[in-house]
């Protein structure tokens, strides 16, 4: 089924939905790598695991709200507390996948890491700080570095200073590419609005291999079409996270307007 959307679907940002989509996205994105690298090169999916225990990370905008009951105004408690009940909360095994493009010539050296930011990258957590200790590992090594955000929501997290992306036009999605050149202060990036088509990006390889240009609308068009997102997506209720008024009405006409699926 095609994406209703013309670029990136906001409603796959949803925390409790992004984890299948970004599994599915990283995985096709090697996919369409594969023929585009070999003989020379492959692209490996690989994990990052971490545990996730009680004091797992927090994505605002998506959890818990507090209510008020039948606008009753609280009222103080004096009386002794109940006898709870001890629940124990063991840590969950958490699995990030990423890319690493390997030089079979080389020993399977790696030339260039892509990573798909996650909300547990964005934000306070061990997640973040694992992200961020890989990040800083690869910007260290002799490979290249791509990263993705389709994420609106969180903490600037990808490797350019947030200063140097907001000194430019406005945007909503990014992709950072970092060279493995000299003191690796220069950066690449493609910045652009919800509206607006996934860019073509470069993927670079060892020296003296031209770039593979990477249609990230391509890319993500197969992933929406395989994982039944136009089935599974919840259209009829508002983005979360949320979108501003404008930008949420446009969705609504997008969503009203999108041809019904092909059977």
């Amino acid at each position: 089924m095609a994406a209703i959307f013309p670029g990136m679907d906001p409603y796959l940002e949803d925390p409790l939905i992004w984890r299948g989509f970004h599994t599915r996205f990283v995985v096709y994105l090697s996919d369409w790598l594969r023929p585009r690298l070999a003989p020379r090169y492959i692209a490996a999916v690989e994990e990052r695991v971490y545990l996730q225990g009680p004091d797992r990370d927090i994505y605002p905008d998506v959890w818990l709200r507090q209510g008020e009951a039948n606008g009753a105004t609280p009222t103080l408690a004096v009386a002794s507390a109940d006898t709870p009940v001890l629940v124990k909360v063991p840590a969950g095994e958490v699995h990030e996948p990423f890319l690493q493009i390997l030089d079979m010539s080389s020993g399977q050296a790696v030339v260039t890491v892509i990573e798909v930011l996650s909300p547990s990258n964005k934000w306070p957590g061990t997640g973040r700080k694992q992200y961020l200790q890989k990040q800083q590992e690869v910007r260290e090594s002799t490979a290249h570095l791509l990263e993705i955000d389709l994420l609106r929501t969180g903490h600037h997290t990808v490797a350019v200073a947030e200063a140097a992306c907001r000194a430019l036009r406005p945007y909503d999605y990014l992709a950072c590419l970092n060279r493995a050149a000299g003191l690796r202060e220069d950066f690449e990036l493609w910045r652009w609005p919800l509206r607006s088509r996934l860019p073509r990006v470069l993927v670079p390889l060892a020296a003296g291999d031209p770039d593979v240009r990477l249609d990230l609308q391509e890319v993500f068009a197969q992933t929406y079409e395989a994982g039944s997102y136009r089935a599974r997506l919840p259209y009829k209720e508002p983005c979360r996270p949320a979108l501003n008024a404008e930008d949420q009405a446009w969705a609504d006409e997008v969503i009203r307007t999108a041809p019904p699926p092909s059977v």
